[in-house]
């Protein structure tokens, strides 16, 4: 009760000094200060996806899909975060979970050629060729001078 009280007199006094931060709402130091603040953007949805973003480069794909999985809880729909996440569901082996995001991403753009191209290459490898088919044959109408598209297109075609 003491500690709360004392909370809310910092609260107050900070408050008639301009914005506070979280951490000195709290009466930290400004070390402590410094770690919380960073603590706590780190939990945002952009933070959240700058990190994720950072292991994709670093190809720790089932740690980033962990993080994206949090910012998406945060920021429900968002096509680059969901994007994302189909990239490291797809790269960690989790095809089925790469469909279902690449799915998702279709439903909030259907003109996104990456996202037909995601979801034909995850069927794919979940043994679905006809469905694979349609939409790699769709991002290649989207995106026709993508010979990376063209090409994953014509090695499903290839294998009936």
């Amino acid at each position: 009760m003491a500690i709360e009280r004392g909370l809310i007199e910092t609260a107050r006094s900070a408050i008639g000094q301009g914005a506070p931060t979280v951490a000195g709402l709290a009466g930290m130091n400004p070390g402590e200060s410094e770690r919380l603040d960073e603590l706590a953007e780190r939990e945002t949805a952009y933070g959240l996806f700058q990190r994720a973003l950072a292991l994709l480069k670093r190809r720790h794909h089932a740690q980033a899909a962990v993080l994206l999985e949090r910012a998406d809880r945060l920021e429900p729909r968002k096509g680059s975060i969901i994007e994302a996440l189909a990239r490291a569901y797809y790269n960690s082996g989790q095809h089925d979970r790469a469909a279902d995001s690449f799915r998702a991403l279709i439903d909030i753009d259907p003109s996104a050629p990456y996202g037909h191209f995601g979801l034909g290459q995850s069927l794919k490898m979940l043994g679905r060729r006809d469905e694979a088919r349609l939409h790699l044959r769709l991002a290649v109408a989207l995106a026709p001078s993508s010979t990376l598209y063209r090409n994953a297109l014509a090695r499903v075609s290839s294998r009936q």
